[in-house]
C-alpha cells in the first residue's frame, strides 16, 4: 500500500512539473525565429551557423543555431531589433535585419548563393557550382591553404599528387610535363583557367610554365565530361579557379626566396574590394640554373581578376593570366655517353588567356551567363648548332551562353557555344590552319527525394573534321545513412560518360608529302564509369573514399604504312588513320583524418591497370596489345601530413610509383622504368606583423630516378625566404 501511494504521488508530481513547464513555455517572452535554408535548387543547406545580436549592441550577447541536415533551424530570442546573420564555408553569407515582438513566432525562409572559390563547392563537375556533397562525378578540390603549406609553385607539382595522377617529365624544372588522369591519354584532359579552355586543338598541353599566381583552387573531376566541355574531357577536366578580392582594406602579399641551383622567384599579390569594384592581381618572377648542362630555366608570370558587381543579381568579370618561360633542352643526359647532350637548344614558350564574362538573373528562377574567351600558345624549339629553329602558333578563341533555371527539387541548363581555332603549326611548312565548331547542350539536375540527386546531359557537336556528334552523360548520389556519433554519413556515387576529342592540326592539316594529313579522321571516343562511396566518421573529422573506374578508349588515331614515295625515310608514306584502341580500369583510394585541430593526415592509393588492345602492326613492340599503356604505373599512392604549433608550420608529403612501361624511342631498347619513392619538406615560422619566413626542399632523400626514361629528375633541392602579409579588412 505505502509503495503504491509513493508511486502515485511521484507519478503526480512529474506531470505538474511537465505541464508547469509547458505552460511556462507558451507564455514565455522569448520570440521564436525558425525556417529552412535552401541553395538556388532548393537543397537544404545543413550545418549553417544563424547568430542574432542587437543592432546597436554589437558588442553584447550573442544568440545562435545550427541548420539541421534538411537547412531546417530554431533561433529563440527576447524581443527587439536584430541583425541576423547567416554563415556557411559553402556559401555567400546572409544579413538580415528583423524586428522581433514578445512571444511572436515568424518564419523566415532564405536561398542562400553559392560562393564559387569555397573549398567545398565544385565549379567544373556541374552547368552550375555547387556542393561537394551533391556532384556524382568523383572530384579533388585543392583549396588555397593547401597550397601555400605545400608552397607549390607550379601546376604539374601540385597535380603529382592527387588521386589517379601520374606525371612524367622530360628533364628537370623546365622539362616538358605529361599528367595523365585514370589511365588516359596526357591530351585527354581538358584544362580550363577560370572557364577558359587552354589546351592546343586536339587536345595536347605545354604544362611547363603553368604556375599557381593568384590562385584560390583547383579542381580535378575524373571521368569523361564531354557533355559539358565537348572536345579533350576525355578522361577528366582541370581547372583553375582565379582568387577574388573581397576586403575594403587590401591584403598584400610579397616573397622572395633562393637557394640551390642558383635559384631565385620573387613576386607580389595585391586584392581588394572598392565598392562594387574587385579586383586581385598577381605577378612572379623565377630563374634557376638547374643541374647540368644547358638546363637553366627562366619564367615570367602574371594574372588578374577584376569584377564588377552592378547589383547582387548582375556581375561582369575579367580574368586573364600570362606565363612566359625560357629552358634549355639538352636531351636524354643519362644516354650522354651515345647522345651527346646538346649545349646550345633552347624552347621557349608563351601562353597567354583570357576571359571576359556577364552573369545576371531574371526573376528568382533564371541565371544567365554570357562569355568571350580565347587562349594564345607560341612555341620556338631552336638548336643553334644545326643553324635551325622552328615557331608554332596557336590560338582558340570562343563565345558561351547559358541559361540556367532552378527550381525546388533540382535546376536545368542550356547553352550554345562557338569555337574558332586557327593553328600555324610550323613556321617553316607556311601551313595554316582553321577550325569552325559550335555545340549546343542540356544539362540537368534532380533531387526526387532529400537523400538522392540525378543528374543527366548531352552535347550535340559540330566540328569541321569530324561533323556532327552526340554525346551524354548520367550520375546519381545517394545518401545510404545520415547519423552522427563515430560512423556518420554514407554516400554512393555512380557516374557514366562519354568522351570525344577531335584530331591534332597535324592529324588532320599537315602538308608533308611523307605525312599528309587525313581531313577525313573521325574524333578519338572514350566511354567511362565510376562506382565510389564515402563515408565519413567523428562529425567529419575522418573521410575514406573509394572509386572503381572502367575507362574505354576508341577510334585512336595513329600512323600506319601507305604509298611508296622515294622522297620518304623508308620509302613509304604514312597516313592517318582511326586504328587504334586501349582500356583503364582500375581503383582510387583516399582518405583524410584531422587528428586534432593542429594534425592533419591525408593519403591515397591508385591502382591504374591499363592495357593496348589494337594498333598497328608495325608499332613498336613495347605498344603492341597486351602491354600497360605508357609512363603510366600500375600502382602509385601519397601522403600527405600537416602540422601547426602556434606560428610554426610543417608539412611532409611522399609518394611512391610503381614500375611503368616506357621507351627510350631511340632504340637502345629500354622499356622499363623503374619504380620510386620521394619526399619533400616545407616549413614556414610566423614572426608576426605578417612577416614569415619559409624554407622548403624537394626530394629531400636525393632520390636518383626518371620520370621518362633517359631524362633524369631532379635532385636534392632547397628554398628559404621571407614573406610579407598585410591581411585584408572590411
Amino acid at each position: 500500500m505505502k509503495t503504491t501511494l509513493l508511486r502515485t504521488a511521484f507519478l503526480f508530481f512529474a506531470v505538474s512539473v511537465i505541464s508547469f513547464s509547458l505552460q511556462a513555455q507558451s507564455n514565455s517572452p522569448d520570440a521564436r525565429l525558425s525556417g529552412r535554408l535552401t541553395d538556388l535548387s532548393g537543397y537544404g543547406v545543413g550545418n549553417a551557423k544563424i547568430t542574432a545580436q542587437l543592432e546597436r549592441d554589437s558588442d553584447g550577447l550573442v544568440w545562435s543555431a545550427i541548420s539541421g541536415a534538411d537547412g531546417t533551424y530554431l533561433l529563440v530570442i527576447p524581443a527587439g531589433r536584430y541583425r541576423i546573420h547567416f554563415q556557411h564555408s559553402s556559401f555567400v553569407p546572409r544579413d538580415v535585419i528583423l524586428d522581433m515582438a514578445a512571444a511572436e513566432n515568424r518564419t523566415l525562409d532564405l536561398r542562400l548563393e553559392i560562393a564559387r572559390v569555397s573549398e567545398n563547392i565544385v565549379v567544373t563537375a556541374n552547368a552550375e557550382p555547387l556542393d561537394l556533397d551533391h556532384t556524382p562525378a568523383p572530384v579533388d578540390l585543392i583549396g588555397r591553404q593547401e597550397i601555400e603549406q605545400r608552397q607549390a609553385v607550379s601546376l604539374p607539382d601540385l597535380l603529382a599528387t592527387q588521386t589517379g595522377i601520374s606525371l612524367a617529365r622530360t628533364g628537370t624544372i623546365g622539362g616538358f610535363a605529361t599528367i595523365f588522369v585514370d589511365g588516359g591519354n596526357s591530351s585527354f584532359t581538358k584544362v580550363l583557367i577560370d572557364g577558359t579552355p587552354v589546351n592546343l586543338p586536339g587536345g595536347d598541353l605545354i604544362y611547363t610554365n603553368l604556375t599557381l599566381d593568384n590562385v584560390d583552387k583547383v579542381e580535378l573531376v575524373h571521368g569523361a565530361e564531354s557533355a559539358l566541355y565537348g572536345s579533350d574531357a576525355m578522361s577528366g577536366v582541370i581547372q583553375i579557379v582565379s582568387h577574388q578580392g573581397s576586403t575594403r582594406i587590401p591584403e598584400v602579399n610579397l616573397f622572395a626566396e633562393g637557394g640551390g641551383f642558383s635559384s631565385a622567384r620573387g613576386g607580389a599579390q595585391v586584392s581588394g574590394l572598392v565598392h562594387k569594384f574587385d579586383y586581385s592581381v598577381a605577378g612572379s618572377y623565377f630563374h634557376t640554373d638547374g643541374q647540368g648542362i644547358n638546363d637553366a630555366f627562366l619564367n615570367r608570370s602574371f594574372a588578374g581578376n577584376l569584377g564588377y558587381s552592378f547589383s547582387d543579381s548582375n556581375q561582369l568579370r575579367l580574368t586573364f593570366r600570362s606565363n612566359a618561360s625560357f629552358a634549355g633542352t639538352p636531351g636524354q643526359t643519362l644516354f650522354a655517353a651515345i647522345f651527346p647532350p646538346d649545349p646550345t637548344a633552347f624552347d621557349d614558350e608563351r601562353q597567354l588567356s583570357g576571359n571576359l564574362s556577364w552573369t545576371f538573373k531574371t526573376g528568382s528562377h533564371w541565371v544567365h551567363r554570357v562569355s568571350g574567351m580565347e587562349a594564345r600558345f607560341v612555341d620556338t624549339n631552336a638548336f643553334p648548332d644545326f643553324n635551325f629553329s622552328e615557331t608554332a602558333q596557336f590560338n582558340r578563341a570562343g563565345f558561351l551562353e547559358q541559361s540556367t533555371y532552378s527550381f525546388r527539387q533540382g535546376a536545368v541548363t542550356a547553352g550554345y557555344q562557338y569555337e574558332v581555332e586557327n593553328a600555324d603549326p610550323n613556321n617553316l611548312s607556311g601551313l595554316h590552319a582553321r577550325r569552325n565548331n559550335q555545340a549546343g547542350f542540356i544539362d540537368a539536375r534532380w533531387a526526387p527525394v532529400s537523400r538522392l540527386t540525378l543528374t543527366a546531359g548531352a552535347r550535340v557537336e559540330e566540328n569541321t573534321n569530324f561533323g556532327t556528334r552526340v554525346v551524354p552523360r548520367a550520375g546519381a548520389i545517394y545518401a545510404l545513412r545520415y547519423s552522427q556519433g563515430f560512423l556518420e554519413d554514407t554516400r554512393a556515387r555512380f557516374s557514366y560518360g562519354q568522351g570525344i576529342e577531335e584530331p591534332t592540326i597535324f592529324e588532320s592539316f599537315d602538308a608533308d608529302p611523307c605525312n599528309p594529313g587525313n581531313p577525313n579522321l573521325r574524333p578519338e571516343r572514350s566511354r567511362t564509369v565510376n562506382a565510389g562511396i564515402d563515408q565519413y566518421f567523428s562529425s567529419n573529422r575522418f573521410r575514406i573514399s573509394a572509386t572503381f573506374f572502367a575507362n574505354q578508349f576508341r577510334d585512336l588515331i595513329d600512323q600506319q604504312q601507305g604509298p611508296s614515295n622515294s622522297m620518304c625515310s623508308g620509302g613509304h608514306e604514312k597516313l592517318f588513320f582511326n586504328i587504334d584502341a586501349a582500356r583503364a580500369r582500375g581503383l582510387n583510394w583516399s582518405g583524410e583524418a584531422h587528428l586534432n585541430h593542429w594534425l592533419v593526415l591525408k593519403g591515397n592509393y591508385s591502382y591504374d591497370n591499363t592495357r593496348v588492345l589494337k594498333t598497328v602492326p608495325t608499332a613498336p613492340a613495347v605498344e603492341q596489345p597486351g602491354n600497360h599503356l605508357l609512363r603510366r604505373p600500375v600502382n602509385s599512392g601519397n601522403l600527405w601530413l600537416n602540422a601547426t604549433f602556434h606560428r610554426v608550420n610543417f608539412n611532409l608529403a611522399g609518394y611512391f610509383t610503381g614500375v611503368r612501361t616506357d621507351s627510350d624511342f631511340d632504340g637502345l631498347g629500354f622499356t622499363r622504368n623503374p619504380g620510386y619513392a620521394r619526399f619533400d619538406f616545407a616549413t614556414s615560422y610566423n614572426f608576426g606583423s605578417g612577416i614569415s619566413f619559409y624554407g622548403r626542399v624537394t626530394n629531400l632523400l636525393d632520390k636518383q630516378y626518371q620520370e621518362a626514361i633517359g631524362f633524369p629528375a631532379l635532385g636534392r633541392d632547397f628554398r628559404l625566404g621571407l614573406n610579407y602579409r598585410l591581411s585584408g579588412r572590411n
